[in-house]
C-alpha cells in the first residue's frame, strides 16, 4: 500500500524535512530482521540532510534521483545504482521536474559481515557512491522484487549474500589474498542440505539447513552454490516446481497448488512459475490439455 509522505507511524528511515508534494508517495515492503525495502517517488525535495545506521542500496527507476555525499553532488538516473555506506550523511531530490522513481534496501551491517564472514575483515566500502555494476544490479534487481510479500528465510539470506558479495567485489581491499588452491568445498555437508531440501513438503528455514548440514548459513550458500550452480533457496524453489507442475498435469486447482507447494498465495506461485518456465502455470495448464 501507497503511503503519502508523513502518514502512518514513523519508520526509522529516511523522511522528509520539507514540504511534501500530493504526487509524492512511500511504499514500505513487510520487514525481516535486519532487512527494510522501501519503493518511493518524489517531485521535488525529498529529504534534509541524514544518516542510516545501515547500508542504504537503491536502484533508480526513472528520473534523476540526485543528492549529496561525500561532499559532492551525485545523480542517478534509471538503471544505476546507488550505495550509501552505513553513518554517511547525505539527502535527496528531484533532479528532474518530472520527479524520480527509486527502490531501496537497508541492510544492517552485522547481516553484511555474517555474510563475508572469513572472506574478508571488515566491511566492503565502495568508491563509487552511483554505479553501472552489472553484478550489484543482479542481486538488488532479486533483492527489489515481490515488495507486497514478506521474504522468506531463505530468502534473506540469498538477498544478504548476493549484495555483500557484488560489493567486496567492487572493493579491491576486502578480496582475499591468492593462495595458488581454489577453496575446499564441503561437499558431504552440502549433499546433507540438498538432499533434506529433496524431501522436504514445507517451506525450510536457515536455522533448519544449519542444523542438518553443519555449517552456517551463509558458509554453506556459497559451497551450495558453486557445487550445484545455484543457492539452496532457488533449488528449494524449483524442487517446490516440479511437484507443482505434476499437480498441474493432475488437473489440480491453482489455488490448492499454491497451498500444496508452500507458495505465500497463489500470486506467488504464478509469479515464482513464470520466472521459472517463461510461462504462467494456467498457460502451461492449457497446453498440457491441447
Amino acid at each position: 500500500m501507497r503511503q503519502k509522505i508523513g502518514d502512518g507511524p514513523a519508520t526509522g528511515l529516511e523522511r522528509s524535512g520539507g514540504k511534501a508534494s500530493p504526487s509524492d508517495w512511500l511504499r514500505f515492503a513487510p520487514a525481516a530482521p535486519g532487512i527494510d525495502r522501501l519503493d518511493a517517488f518524489f517531485t521535488g525535495h525529498a529529504y534534509d540532510d541524514h544518516r542510516h545506521d545501515t547500508y542504504a542500496i537503491g536502484l533508480t527507476l526513472s528520473g534523476v534521483q540526485s543528492f549529496d555525499c561525500r561532499g559532492a553532488r551525485r545523480d542517478s538516473v534509471a538503471g544505476q545504482v546507488v550505495v550509501v555506506y552505513p553513518d554517511e550523511s547525505h539527502n535527496g531530490r528531484s533532479g528532474v521536474a518530472e520527479g524520480f522513481r527509486y527502490r531501496m534496501i537497508y541492510v544492517a551491517p552485522h547481516r553484511i559481515s555474517a555474510a563475508l564472514e572469513g572472506q574478508s575483515r571488515h566491511l566492503p566500502f565502495l568508491r563509487d557512491i552511483v554505479s553501472q555494476d552489472p553484478r550489484l544490479m543482479a542481486a538488488l534487481t532479486f533483492a527489489l522484487r515481490d515488495m507486497d510479500r514478506a521474504l522468506d528465510d531463505l530468502e534473506q539470506v540469498e538477498i544478504v549474500a548476493a549484495l555483500a558479495e557484488a560489493m567486496a567485489a567492487n572493493d579491491p581491499s576486502t578480496r582475499p589474498g591468492r593462495t595458488g588452491r581454489p577453496p575446499k568445498l564441503a561437499r558431504v555437508e552440502a549433499e546433507r542440505a540438498r538432499l533434506f531440501l529433496d524431501a522436504a513438503t514445507e517451506m525450510v528455514n536457515a536455522e533448519a539447513l544449519e542444523d542438518v548440514s553443519g555449517l552456517d548459513r551463509f558458509t554453506l550458500n556459497r559451497h551450495f552454490r558453486r557445487l550445484y550452480g545455484t543457492s539452496p533457496y532457488n533449488y528449494l524453489i524449483m524442487r517446490r516446481l516440479d511437484r507443482a507442475r505434476g499437480l498441474l498435469a493432475a488437473g489440480t486447482d491453482l489455488a490448492d497448488i499454491a497451498v500444496a507447494t508452500g507458495f505465500a498465495d497463489q500470486s506467488h506461485f504464478t509469479r515464482q512459475f513464470k520466472r521459472a518456465y517463461g510461462r504462467t502455470p494456467a498457460a502451461w495448464k492449457q497446453m498440457l490439455r491441447a
